[in-house]
């Protein structure tokens, strides 16, 4: 893989994820996307926990928590993840990056908080606008729809905003 500065190349990637959004399509007639995945496992942990709560409630329902393709996507991404990252020189073993530290403190408490709390918000997100940024920002934006466009631009506008909370001066 081509590496620039320690990074992958932004058009291969791009170009991968292209071509894997259209073998999803064409191989399973399905979009690219991991939000419901994300939610059947956590039907399938709850169900472990308490099986007749978890039936009952109307999203399980409809969405049975079981193994499926999506979670072997987020599988996937997971260790795309770490190979991008070890041909990529990134590797670190730090729990608080420089960044944070710099703007926040050396602190990890806050930092996991922060983190928890930000992929709480975010997966809330992705249910109530029906999707994640994978679903409506490769996807449904590949499709036209109108409404993963207005969600691309949202992601755009908070992504603006929180660099601007890390980078400011």
């Amino acid at each position: 893989m081509p590496v620039e500065a320690g990074a992958w190349s932004p058009y291969l990637v791009g170009t991968l994820i292209g071509l894997l959004s259209m073998a999803t399509f064409y191989f399973s007639n399905k979009p690219l996307s991991v939000s419901t995945a994300y939610a059947r496992l956590a039907g399938m942990v709850s169900n472990l926990l308490s099986r007749g709560h978890t039936e009952n409630l109307k999203f399980f329902q409809d969405t049975k928590p079981k193994l499926e393709w999506g979670m072997m996507l987020v599988l996937g991404m997971l260790l795309g993840g770490f190979i991008a990252a070890v041909t990529g020189g990134e590797i670190t073993a730090v729990w608080v990056p420089a960044l944070w530290e710099h703007r926040f403190g050396p602190d990890v408490a806050p930092r996991l908080g922060v983190a928890f709390v930000g992929g709480a918000i975010l997966a809330y997100g992705a249910r109530l606008a029906g999707g994640c940024t994978s679903g409506h920002g490769i996807s449904g934006a590949l499709q036209l729809s109108v409404s993963s466009w207005i969600a691309l631009v949202c992601f755009f506008v908070a992504a603006v905003a929180t660099t601007h909370l890390l980078y400011r001066f």
